[in-house]
């Protein structure tokens, strides 16, 4: 029933965006602007996973919306309106990141095993978990910077799939991957978190509890960059 209503909630939301974007289209720029006012946190959240860098993500966010202002001609509709958006703004993380690091460091594909070579496995088990001693604001912490360590072609599909919720299907058209590439990149991705993590706890000494690190670990970061984005209007 639950996931009936989010479906349908989804739906009406895509259809809206279509009817904003037609009325975009034909010059009413308060439409387009409504699409800007939807989509600009969840952008801004994108941008600053991918970048790690603040201003990097604002400017990432503001040329986005440039981008897909002057592009809503070619928006063929045939994906959601916030997908192809999504694919703008990580177009634009990856160019930052590009100015500031050499292509090979980068790159989504080059000196990179075949996604699909490896299988696409499920990672559920998330311990070491953090102790309970651990307050929110640490943790959170700790999670963005371990997730930084992530290599940017798996950290995308990580911060896609796992904290934004965007399904296998709408991953893999944001990204131009296959449904098995975005598989097998999340299975890596949620692996070598999982790596990273448990050597931070032994390092740290410790104790596991029984915690629901999976939940902890994306509404954590969510709220992270949730309080990033109000400073950074507020600022």
């Amino acid at each position: 029933m639950t996931k009936t209503l989010a479906q349908f909630g989804e739906n009406t939301a895509a259809s809206h965006d279509l009817d904003l974007v037609h009325a975009a289209r034909n010059g009413d720029l308060s439409a387009f602007e409504q699409l800007v006012r939807r989509y600009d946190r969840k952008l801004l959240r994108i941008a600053q996973h991918v970048t790690h860098n603040q201003e990097d993500s604002q400017d990432v966010v503001q040329e986005a919306f440039l981008k897909a202002f002057e592009h809503l001609g070619d928006f063929r509709e045939e994906s959601q309106f916030s997908t192809w958006l999504i694919r703008i703004a990580l177009n634009q993380s990856f160019m930052k990141l590009r100015k500031r690091h050499t292509a090979k460091e980068i790159s989504l594909d080059n000196n990179f095993e075949s996604d699909v070579d490896m299988p696409p496995m499920e990672v559920v088990d998330w311990a070491p978990n953090p102790e309970q001693l651990y307050g929110a604001s640490e943790l959170r912490n700790i999670l963005v910077n371990i997730l930084e360590e992530l290599r940017p072609s798996l950290r995308a599909v990580f911060v896609l799939r796992d904290i934004e919720g965007l399904s296998i299907e709408q991953t893999a058209e944001a990204l131009t991957l296959s449904h098995a590439a975005v598989k097998a990149r999340l299975w890596r991705a949620r692996l070598q978190l999982r790596e990273r993590l448990n050597k931070y706890f032994k390092q740290t000494q410790s104790t596991p509890v029984e915690f629901d690190w999976f939940r902890c670990k994306t509404e954590a970061i969510r709220h992270s960059h949730g309080l990033a984005v109000n400073q950074s209007r507020a600022t």
